[in-house]
């Protein structure tokens, strides 16, 4: 049997990046996915590269008359739900006009990182919770980020954003687990993996070609990892091999958090 054979997984920020590695994983493995996204357009298409059950759905996670309707609209197709990758974030980089350091940071985009990065996780529990209850094991997999465990100056919202994500995990692993509910939650912390988020840092061309060595040098494992490395840990957590972890969390990072750095240059 494959790892989650007949699981029903919802993945939010499937369009691309982390999120459909995640998605055509499990879809491969043998759950009914579906993605979610803003991005209709590539959401669409991103679907099409799934091979299996998939559907994609409009979803904006920080809007919480929208998670109503999806999680209505599963519930009524489907009954329940076994697995949510809360996996949609932004770095506030290319979304908005920033300044992101702690001197001089802008309120206004400091509010739009934290609404979609920590309202959409905290959303995704609360909704994924209701609809996993009637679930047999159900695993919520919230995706931080190695930025959520150390200080990065340029980027406090993001930053701050991902430390909260983390401890919401714990604290939703530990409801659930006082409820009796049938569900786990753990977080994902990746660190220098090659996705569109670091677009905005690395530039075009040789300038991207070097910035991406510069990066790998300070990994100890001497290279960036790939969505396929998150991944291959989602589905760990999302699976029945992991029915005894909760409240963990989990870095994909070539070893940086074991004492090493590799923050993107200025």
């Amino acid at each position: 049997m494959r790892r989650v054979e007949g699981k029903i997984a919802l993945i939010t920020g499937a369009a691309r990046g982390i999120g459909l590695a995640i998605a055509q994983l499990l879809a491969s493995e043998g759950a009914t996915v579906i993605l979610s996204d803003i991005n209709d357009e590539l959401g669409a298409k991103s679907e099409r590269e799934v091979a299996g059950n998939s559907e994609y759905q409009h979803l904006d996670v920080a809007v919480e008359a929208e998670w109503q309707a999806l999680t209505d609209e599963i519930e009524r197709k489907y009954g329940h739900l076994d697995i949510v990758i809360n996996n949609a974030g932004i770095t506030g980089f290319l979304e908005t006009s920033g300044p992101h350091d702690p001197e001089n940071l802008d309120l206004a985009s400091w509010h739009h990182v934290h609404t979609t990065n920590l309202d959409g996780v905290a959303l995704g529990c609360k909704y994924g919770i209701r609809l996993m209850k009637a679930s047999d094991r159900a695993s919520i997999v919230n995706i931080s980020s190695r930025s959520g465990l150390v200080g990065i100056p340029a980027a406090v919202a993001y930053a701050s954003s991902k430390a909260a994500v983390r401890n919401h995990t714990k604290s939703v692993a530990l409801y659930c687990a006082e409820k009796g509910y049938p569900i786990r939650c753990n977080s994902i912390h990746p660190g220098a993996i090659l996705t569109p988020l670091w677009d905005a840092m690395l530039g075009e061309g040789e300038q991207k070609e070097a910035a991406i060595k510069g990066i790998a040098a300070d990994v100890p494992l001497k290279v960036m990892g790939t969505p396929e490395d998150v991944a291959y840990a989602a589905l760990y957590l999302a699976s029945d091999e992991s029915k005894y972890v909760t409240g963990i969390e989990l870095n994909v990072d070539g070893g940086i958090l074991a004492g090493s750095v590799a923050a993107p240059s200025k």
